[in-house]
């Protein structure tokens, strides 16, 4: 086996040469793709004495003794401290809540276990760091449901999917309140929910919930200002700026027309705003509050908004890596000095994320008082747009010229391109973890519970530089210890579930850790099928993950068992005559094993209504702690939020539902399956308890 200078310096920034697929087999990373990748990860790597350098400086840093500034332990375990400190060392300790403890390090140079969990400053020999010492799980469903009734259940929407009189055209943080008391009225537990991550504020055909501008701000057309500010300033509002019409057309539509819908509702925001601004308004003090709580965070992401409003205006484009060299520094002088020419276009920006994140944090308090153990369910990307606000605030942290994607597997044989960044392993132990701590707690602010897309990506991403191809990528190692470490301690910190998206190609061992430490992982239906093309029967499936009938990448059970999906492949020439024939070949073998796992449980089953029925109460009376069901399969739709592999061909996150909110949940068809999902975790429970 080779081990040149490249080799080695790949091994040691966490570069992996060799690697597994999908079908099993071994794979190796090229050279050539090594140097790109090095060099986007920040090492030069283009000839051999490049890379000698950066082997240098890598292994000097590694063999120094630098303290870095947050080290994590797991709760009553002792901390190893010998790279840096000798034993016998006194150690002075300074508690969360201001008390000091005065420890000694052991023979081993050790720092004994007697710290509580909680971030604490710890003094040694005039060097310090902070110690994030956590629990050694994270917030359990058992610790959530304080008075354990039937094993619990939920629903899963796309909140823009969502319609109400007056929405503007998607579903807004008023609907889904009202979709959450009446989903608690019904006995659900928790309500799973798209991402609502700030999007880009001047590229409105950027609508994908998974690419988000930033995973630290909330996406402001979700906000609902009557909410806040009154039926009565809104309607006051829409007639000043003439949008009547125009907002009763988008309510109207079956698809969400993003373009328009954003701009009536930003001219709304507007209108709003003046009228806050210019008057005493009786929510200023919460407002002040709310901006002052936000601190950095929000004040950088709301000067990259008027920013990137400005480089638009300027000709300069959306990308925040092609402005001025000035602009590229959140801390310049000349951003500082922008920002202060520019205070009440920054100042709305700030407006609008404080109508919309005190909308989520009245949805959540609405699903909890109404009897929800859970309440909302989050949604966390797995990386974020290397253009947006959140690459420019944090550059150290992220690794903008790097993409998200997937080496090729059975279904995807270019691999994929997921056009996200994610975060820089020496970066975030640069910076004391800053971003994904911060991160963390944004998205946990107002939820019971957070699902981190692509779980996977706690210990490896398949990253590609910027204008290659997704085969020309590799995968980067993260520290997936004291990631997990300060996932478990922020869980318990908000008292919220994790439940970890592993779909697809898992690195070994690592569900199991996920388990050991309270994350659930997540069961598909159509997915959960033997090597002999059997479904499994009820009491295979774990108890250590959620059972679901679908997801947003999925056609609905209905479109499912009508090949919905394929025919949406064959339309647009996504496969070739070959693939689709196959496809459409084991289709029918899937559907038929459906059919018989099903009736061999509830008896004979004679229509696709009828299927469904059955499908749900099967993963009902699975082992699984939490049964999530997405709304289109309580209502038999047959068409995907998401169709892979597509942008603008196929309606992606536009698709609504025809009911109104208050309506959905009292539809037939709807009623009749909620009723059944109820009765089928109440017979699982009797049974396992």
């Amino acid at each position: 086996m080779s081990d040149t200078p490249l080799h080695r310096l790949a091994a040691r920034v966490g570069l992996a040469r060799d690697w597994i697929d999908a079908n099993a087999r071994p794979q190796q990373v090229s050279d050539d793709v090594l140097r790109n990748v090095l060099e986007a990860l920040g090492h030069c790597a283009q000839d051999d004495a490049a890379v000698l350098a950066s082997l240098r400086a890598v292994e000097a840093a590694e063999d120094s003794e630098h303290l870095p500034p947050l080290l994590t332990a797991d709760v009553g375990q002792p901390l190893p401290l010998q790279r840096y400190f000798s034993a016998a060392t006194q150690a002075h300790c300074t508690l969360e809540d201001g008390s000091q403890r005065l420890l000694t390090l052991d023979a081993q140079a050790r720092l004994p276990g007697d710290l509580p969990i909680g971030y604490h400053t710890v003094d040694i020999d005039s060097r310090s760091f902070t110690l994030a010492v956590a629990p050694l799980r994270c917030h359990s469903l058992d610790e959530a449901v304080t008075q354990p009734p039937p094993r619990c259940w939920g629903l899963a929407v796309q909140l823009y999917s969502l319609r109400r009189d007056g929405d503007g055209g998607f579903g807004d943080c008023l609907a889904l309140e009202q979709l959450a008391r009446s989903a608690a009225e019904r006995g659900a537990d928790a309500l799973a929910i798209s991402p609502v991550h700030a999007l880009s504020a001047i590229d409105q055909e950027h609508y994908s919930p998974y690419s988000p501008s930033s995973r630290l701000l909330l996406n402001t057309l979700y906000s609902s200002p009557a909410a806040l500010l009154g039926e009565r300033a809104v309607r006051m509002a829409i007639e000043a700026c003439g949008l009547e019409h125009i907002l009763e057309d988008l309510e109207q539509g079956p698809l969400v027309d993003w373009p328009r819908a954003a701009d009536a509702h930003e001219r709304l925001l507007q209108a709003l705003y003046r009228d806050f601004s210019q008057s005493d308004h009786p929510l200023r003090e919460d407002f002040d509050s709310f901006r002052a709580a936000g601190g950095q965070a929000l004040e950088h992401h709301c000067r990259f908004e008027v920013l990137q409003i400005q480089a638009k205006a300027r000709g300069l484009g959306a990308d925040w890596r092609a402005w001025p060299s000035a602009w590229h520094d959140p801390y310049h002088p000349e951003v500082e000095a922008f920002a202060d020419a520019h205070q009440a276009e920054v100042e709305f920006q700030a407006f609008c994320q404080w109508l919309t994140e005190r909308g989520l944090q009245r949805v959540q308090a609405a699903a909890r008082s109404n009897g929800m153990a859970i309440g909302l369910i989050a949604d966390l990307a797995v990386g974020a747009d290397g253009a947006g606000s959140q690459a420019w605030s944090r550059q150290d942290e992220l690794l903008a010229d790097l993409k998200v994607g997937a080496p090729p597997d059975i279904l995807n044989r270019s691999g994929q391109d997921w056009g996200i960044c994610a975060f820089s392993p020496e970066g975030l132990k640069r910076n004391g973890y800053r971003a994904f701590i911060e991160m963390l707690r944004a998205n946990l602010a107002h939820a019971g519970g957070l699902r981190i897309d692509h779980v996977m990506g706690l210990r490896r991403l398949w990253l590609i530089p910027r204008g290659a191809k997704p085969t020309e990528g590799a995968y980067l190692q993260y520290p997936v210890d004291d990631l997990l470490r300060l996932l478990a301690l922020e869980s318990v910190r908000h008292r919220a579930i994790i439940l970890g998206e592993d779909l697809g190609t898992v690195p070994d061992g690592l569900r199991e850790r996920l388990a050991a430490k309270a994350i659930l992982g997540m069961r598909v239906l159509p997915f959960e099928q033997t090597s002999t093309g059997h479904f499994k029967a009820i009491l295979d499936w774990p108890d250590n993950a959620l059972a679901t009938t679908g997801t947003h990448d999925l056609a609905p059970l209905a479109g499912w068992l009508e090949s919905r999906d394929i025919d949406w492949n064959h339309r647009l020439q996504l496969i070739d005559a070959a693939t689709e024939l196959h496809w459409r070949h084991e289709r029918q073998k899937e559907q038929a094993g459906l059919r018989h796992i099903l009736e061999a449980n509830y008896g004979s089953l004679k229509d696709n209504a009828a299927i469904i029925d059955a499908a749900i109460r099967f993963v009902g009376h699975t082992r699984a702690p939490l049964v999530l069901v997405p709304l289109e399969d309580l209502l038999g739709s047959d068409e995907q939020p998401n169709l892979p592999g597509t942008t603008h061909s196929h309606p992606n996150w536009r698709r609504r539902f025809a009911q109104p909110v208050g309506k959905l949940l009292d539809d037939e068809d709807a009623s009749r399956r909620l009723e059944l999902l109820a009765q089928a975790r109440e017979q699982a429970w009797e049974r396992d308890r």
